[in-house]
Order: structure tokens, then sequence, then C-alpha cells
């Protein structure tokens, strides 16, 4: 695969657009099927911890105070990436907090999102959960520690795409998977893609070129 960044935020709620901000932000870089870097970092925005958040995080309002400010840390981590092609598990999430921050700072993303989570649910159509740490065990793969915490869950989404990728070679007998690959089957029917895999990938037009 190319490189690609996976990204994963914890926040203090579920959308930017209810005003809701990030607390943290991992960076995982993957090239030539391994991790070659990684940037992680806490961040403050400003706004209060609520108490639900900080029983599944571990994040407190009291260490945001002692964290950097939210814009010094966007500017590094999207300097970070660059122009690198990202990945993320839930990705309709993640984006929406990176381009909302991104904004804040008079930027704007470049790149295309792939989603794990979209991805697995053509892949794997039969996976009793799609939640991160359910397909990693699936898997038999590992789990980082402490969950709920950016670089962990960025890591375990490495493992995950990783794991994707050997799933669509094996089975679609591609010579390689590429970025834009995931982003055209996280986009086709569910249906669709069974029935090629089944086929073996005959006739699938999203080989061309691999």
């Amino acid at each position: 695969m190319d490189t690609v960044a996976v990204i994963d935020f914890e926040t203090t709620g579920l959308s930017p657009a209810r005003g809701d901000r990030p607390t943290e932000i991992a960076a995982v870089l993957v090239a030539e099927g391994r991790i070659v870097d990684r940037y992680q970092s806490l961040m403050n925005a400003g706004l209060p911890v609520p108490p639900f958040i900080e029983r599944l995080t571990g994040i407190s309002t009291a260490m945001l105070r002692r964290a950097p400010p939210v814009e010094q840390v966007m500017a590094e981590v999207a300097d970070f990436v660059g122009t690198v092609p990202l990945i993320a598990h839930n990705a309709a999430f993640d984006s929406a907090f990176w381009d909302a921050e991104l904004s804040r700072l008079g930027r704007q993303r470049s790149q295309s999102f792939v989603c794990t989570l979209l991805v697995a649910r053509r892949v794997l159509p039969r996976a009793p959960s799609y939640k991160l740490g359910a397909l990693l065990a699936s898997f038999g793969l590992p789990t980082a520690e402490p969950a709920h915490r950016a670089l962990a869950d960025a890591e375990m989404a490495c493992h995950l795409t990783l794991r994707l990728e050997q799933e669509l070679i094996e089975r679609l007998q591609c010579v390689s998977v590429t970025h834009d690959l995931l982003r055209r089957i996280q986009r086709m029917p569910k249906s669709q893609l069974q029935t090629r895999l089944a086929g073996g990938g005959k006739g699938l037009p999203i080989r061309a070129g691999l």
C-alpha cells in the first residue's frame, strides 16, 4: 500500500457542529506494511471534559490545562501528515473534527479519507461486530492499551488496515492494495463486492492497474 496516515481523535463529544472540540490526536504513518512514524499529543481547546468522557478515556480537564493549545497541536499534526492519504476507523467522526480544526487555522484538507469500518463491512459481511477491538480480536491481532486513547486506537486501526489489505490480496489476488482501491470498495454496494469476491474477483473493475 502507498504510505498512509492513520489518525484517531479523542474529543469532548460527538460532533464539532455541536461545539465539541478535540482533547487528543494521534497520527501513525504506515509504509510498506509497517509503522514508520508516530505523532501523539493532548491538546487544550479551553473546554472542560464531560465526566462520562473522562471515565471512558481517562483524559481529565486537569490534564488538558497542562497540554499545548489546540492550534499548536493541529498545525503540528497537519504538517506531520502533509498530503499523505488518511485512514480512520469510523472516518466520518475523525474527518469532521480534522476538517473543523483545520478550518479554524485557515487550512483545508487536500487528501481523502478511507474508513476501515466501511471497508470491513464490505469485506467481512458476517463479522459479529465492527467495533475496532472486536475486529482485531476476530483476526487474533494484538490490541493496544489504554483503549480509547488516540495512539492506542490509531495503532489498532493500523493493524486492521494491514489485515484488510491481506484479505483483499488473498481473495482478489491483487498485486497490491492502494488507498484509492479502498476508497472505491468502501463506496461499493455490499452485495456487489461479495458477488465478485465469491468469484475470485473475476470481472472486478477495481483490479485494473493493480
